[in-house]
């Protein structure tokens, strides 16, 4: 595995795989939709309008719903700025939980996300007053990462645009989510799809918490199969893409005793084999969101001394 440093001096792939493939296929089909399918025509209606007909997420009552339009509508996008503000957040607060999670784990939690807030909006759509048109983007998808992220790293600072003041993660996301939830409630013609938000963030909570209890993970990993990866020791390993980057590591490094030390110093101390140990159960027994922020720093500091 290879991983960069970021600013805080902590081992960080800037573009995981998993990342990078949401990165790459949102652009290209992007360019594709936006540049060559606009031209091109079909009995004198453009490809564009057809990618939109049948790939666009369409309320049910329209009698264009298809079920595959809850995952079709996340790589669609309106206009520049609207996939560039989409994978810009994306990227930004993706890249960690990925690396943190594994590419299996975070890209089903990504999918279910944007599937999640498809099934809201889609939901509200058939109320009165709410607007009918069909919904594109990658918004819902990427405000459950965003609350992925406040709930790991919840004492993270965060820039708030407009006002550009750090304020810890786990407030961010509740700021954005207040203000989605009143823009949904008072201006339900706006063209966004604010509940479509509000879906991806509820739908990412019940993953985190419930996902493994639900055995979606599980799930996906024995649909998938297992994949091989290439260790920091050289070796070609099995394992599910489920686990994180810590557990893997956990499994292939060189046996030692417990109690041993670490050569990994935080706060002026030296941190034990055992106390990995203890985090990694707990990581077991109830989830990497339950840990610590301490307990957080200190995963980051052991796998930044394995790279």
């Amino acid at each position: 595995m290879s991983y960069y440093q970021d600013n805080r001096g902590m081992g960080f792939s800037l573009f995981p795989p998993m990342l990078k493939l949401l990165l790459i296929l949102n652009g290209a089909i992007f360019l594709l939709d936006s540049v060559i399918f606009e031209v091109l025509a079909f009995n004198g209606v453009s490809l564009s309008s057809y990618i939109m007909e049948y790939f666009a997420l369409h309320p049910i009552q329209s009698g264009l719903f298809w079920p595959w339009q809850l995952i079709s509508y996340q790589f669609l996008h309106a206009g520049f700025s609207h996939i560039f503000f989409n994978l810009l957040a994306l990227w930004m607060f993706g890249a960690e939980l990925e690396m943190i999670w594994g590419s299996r784990r975070f890209i089903t939690y990504y999918l279910i996300a944007g599937m999640g807030g498809g099934l809201v909006h889609l939901g509200m759509q058939m109320l009165p007053g709410f607007e009918g048109a069909p919904t594109i983007g990658a918004s819902g998808a990427v405000m459950g990462i965003l609350l992925g992220f406040g709930l790991t790293f919840p004492d993270r600072p965060v820039m708030m645009f407009p006002l550009f003041i750090p304020i810890p993660a786990k407030y961010f996301v509740l700021i954005y989510a207040g203000i989605d939830l009143f823009s949904g409630l008072f201006s339900t013609n706006s063209g966004v799809a604010h509940f479509a938000h509000l879906g991806g963030a509820f739908f990412g909570y019940i993953m985190l918490k419930h996902g493994d209890d639900l055995k979606i993970y599980a799930l996906v990993d024995k649909i998938f199969g297992r994949s091989k990866q290439q260790s920091n020791y050289g070796n070609i390993i099995d394992y599910p893409f489920e686990k994180t980057y810590v557990e893997v590591v956990e499994e292939v490094k060189p046996p030692e005793p417990k109690g041993t030390m670490t050569g990994v110093f935080m706060g002026g101390r030296e941190i034990t084999t055992e106390e990995i140990d203890t985090i990694l159960e707990k990581i077991t027994a109830k989830g990497f969101a339950n840990l610590t922020e301490q307990e957080k720093r200190i995963l980051y500091e052991v796998s930044k001394k394995l790279d």
